[in-house]
């Protein structure tokens, strides 16, 4: 009689209990439910905060994209006038250059999708850091000209600081400072100034004030050249002219006219080469046309520069 009294008992407590045990177990369920659906469609703080820290770099990355397809663009369209003039002048198709960069650009590429976001945050800094260096010490060497020309330690006006030709549209520049195919010898050679395509006749100006230092004529390799000393270490010529209107001795300001172009000398075609010399050293004239251009056609004219593949002289 006690067993099954107790038994009694024990069942009368699981149907007692039962419906508590099931309605929890509904809430549990409904309770796990709406956090999964609260997880998937809504972001807590935190995970807002980790979803949108990179939307900053990626319009960063963006605009870098744009900046880089618009230089690739201007580069594209020097390397095709290049070759349209190397097709017109030698006959046939110029040699690939640009391999070697493209290559080069191609492994930086490969090398840069395999980096974390944090490496390329690090990169990214330590590149800024780089520039920011190269500013500094681009202000502190303009704060020492500005010095030295306060000081009478230079002349101003006697500092080559325009080009020696009419070239607003920066399209004649064909040759830079650097070594190129020499077209007489078909092999490459240093080429110490730069060249202008330009036809004969066109006036060639002074780019500094100075005296004339020299005058050759039409049998030297640089045909009728004139030399300008401007008296501060700085020397510029100007070769391949068709005439020559100065004298050895003569006095001259920035913008004369020293004569016209031409094809004199050991010359290709028709094309003014021109160099800038300070201290007996042969230096890039691209550097010496701060006084007509602005940063921007800096930049253009010396990718120009650096895109040539052949000289002319």
């Amino acid at each position: 009689m006690t067993n099954n009294s107790h038994n009694a008992d024990r069942d009368s407590k699981k149907r007692r209990y039962t419906p508590y045990i099931i309605k929890g177990l509904v809430w549990c369920s409904m309770i796990v439910s709406w956090y999964i659906v609260l997880s998937i469609g809504f972001d807590t703080p935190s995970e807002y905060n980790l979803r949108h820290s990179t939307d900053n770099l990626r319009m960063e990355y963006d605009r870098l994209s744009k900046q880089y397809d618009a230089i690739d663009e201007v580069l594209n369209n020097v390397v095709e006038r290049d070759v349209n003039v190397f097709r017109k002048l030698f006959e046939s198709n110029p040699y690939d250059l640009g391999a070697a960069d493209e290559r080069e650009r191609y492994e930086l590429y490969e090398e840069l999708i395999t980096l974390t976001t944090d490496e390329l945050i690090e990169r990214f800094g330590e590149d800024i850091a780089h520039s920011q260096k190269l500013v500094n010490d681009l202000q502190e060497s303009y704060e020492k000209l500005h010095k030295a020309l306060e000081n009478n330690d230079l002349i101003y006006n006697n500092i080559p600081a325009i080009q020696p030709i009419n070239n607003k549209d920066l399209t004649l520049l064909a040759a830079g400072k650097k070594p190129l195919i020499n077209p007489f010898y078909h092999i490459e050679k240093e080429h110490h100034g730069i060249d202008y395509l330009i036809p004969e006749g066109q006036p060639v100006y002074a780019t500094a004030d100075g005296v004339i230092a020299s005058i050759d004529n039409e049998e030297s390799s640089h045909g009728k050249r004139v030399v300008i000393d401007h008296c501060n270490g700085y020397k510029t010529s100007y070769s391949h002219l068709s005439d020559i209107q100065t004298k050895k001795g003569n006095a001259v300001k920035r913008g004369d006219v020293i004569g016209h172009s031409g094809n004199s000398g050991l010359s290709f075609a028709p094309h003014l080469h021109y160099e800038v010399e300070l201290n007996g050293l042969r230096v890039d004239p691209i550097h010496y046309f701060f006084m007509e251009l602005s940063p921007e056609e800096y930049k253009r004219i010396k990718q120009i520069a650096i895109s040539s593949m052949q000289s002319f002289d």
